[in-house]
């Protein structure tokens, strides 16, 4: 028995080193099967990814939908070869590392192929096409109330559950510390405020507390990023009255360009005062609405309300000829209402009113100002 390593030469190899090595190798693959905890071919395909990247070629056929949990690439690409994307978890990680993205692979719902190259895998997986999504979308601006119900006909869990896991906004996450105010007013603790606007991909099966507390978590996280959490030092306002301003914008502001503005008007008001109104009253209508809806009661458009209604000191959210802000939030704000409320642009308006049917709002300084806006607001319908 012979075997050639350079040109030419030719050894003689002994009949039983071939043997060695085999056994050698064979003891190897069967450590490996026995740590890994699996057998037969499927074991042995998996360990040979090992010694070699065993990878499919080409883009894959037909359709398969694969979650993703959160975990490491390793994690990701054992679920891959599990159901037949990939060959190989060394060739998926590999893939995955040379890619710019790859460590970006987020946990979901994906539409892929089966047998496909390592490449096109990470490359599918990072396009958000590929995404199935298959939960729920949360949209700016829902009271706690509204997010409830949509979240009960996403998950099949009764409104009523949610109401009572929101009793305690601490157990899902929100800490004592948020419960902070600076204009002397009573601290009101609730779940309003702290249930971020996204999209989540929540399923059937788990306790109305677990879907509170993971939109709380992503409320916390979107905090840390903004620095929210320290408050408002030049304003002198904690950070709960600054989620309460956001949330205030929120439901004023027709559009995202004026959430910013909406909360400068709010400061100026509650903060600079103006000789043209009787105190540093809001005097914004969505807090008489949102007492409304928490209480049962229909909701009015603003041009409906009454004066007794706007100033009914039996309302705790009533904003005229009351100094300061809502006793809570009055909705769940964006990250773009939470920018706005944290750093507004200049301005010294202390009104505001929708003048077109897009509902882009014109800001004054004086009434005076403001009267030429509503004018321009009746003339355009809106009012």
């Amino acid at each position: 028995m012979y075997y050639t390593d350079a040109p030419g030469v030719r050894r003689h190899r002994h009949p039983e080193a071939g043997k060695g090595r085999t056994k050698v190798a064979f003891a190897v693959v069967v450590l490996l099967l026995a740590a890994l905890g699996v057998g037969g071919y499927a074991g042995y395909d998996r360990v040979r990814g090992f010694f070699s990247a065993a990878d499919y070629d080409g883009s894959g056929v037909g359709d398969v939908r694969v979650e993703i949990g959160a975990g490491s690439l390793t994690a990701v690409g054992d679920t891959l070869v599990r159901a037949d994307v990939v060959k190989s978890t060394k060739a998926f990680i590999g893939a995955a590392e040379k890619n710019p993205a790859g460590t970006g692979i987020q946990p979901g719902t994906y539409a892929l192929r089966k047998q496909m190259s390592a490449d096109d895998a990470v490359t599918l997986l990072l396009d958000p096409k590929a995404r199935v999504f298959e939960g729920v979308t949360i949209p700016e601006g829902k009271t706690a109330n509204q997010v409830y119900t949509m979240l009960a006909k996403a998950t099949g869990v009764p409104v009523d559950d949610f109401k009572k896991a929101a009793r305690d906004p601490t157990a899902l996450g929100v800490p004592d510390s948020w419960f902070v105010r600076t204009d002397g007013q009573k601290v009101t603790r609730s779940i309003e405020g702290f249930l971020f606007p996204a999209g989540y991909d929540f399923k059937p099966g788990k306790r109305a507390a677990d879907y509170l507390r993971i939109m709380v978590e992503h409320f916390m996280k979107v905090a840390g990023e903004l620095d929210l959490t320290t408050g408002s030092k030049d304003r002198d306002l904690s950070a709960y009255e600054v989620l309460t301003v956001a949330s205030l914008a929120q439901a004023e502001a027709g559009n995202t360009a004026d959430l910013g503005k909406v909360a400068r008007t709010a400061y100026n008001r509650l903060q600079v005062g103006s000789p043209e109104i009787p105190c540093k009253c809001l005097e914004y209508d969505v807090g008489i609405n949102y007492y409304y809806q928490l209480t049962g009661r229909p909701t009015k458009p603003s041009g409906k309300m009454t004066t007794e209604e706007l100033r009914d000191k039996k309302n705790p959210y009533r904003l005229h000829g009351k100094e300061g802000l809502t006793p809570t939030p009055i909705n769940n704000p964006g990250r773009a209402a939470l920018e706005g409320a944290l750093d507004p642009p200049p301005g010294d308006w202390f009104f505001f009113v929708a003048i077109d049917k897009q509902r882009h709002s014109a800001f004054a300084r004086t009434l005076a100002e403001h009267r030429v806006n509503v004018d321009k607001a009746k003339k355009a319908g809106v009012l």
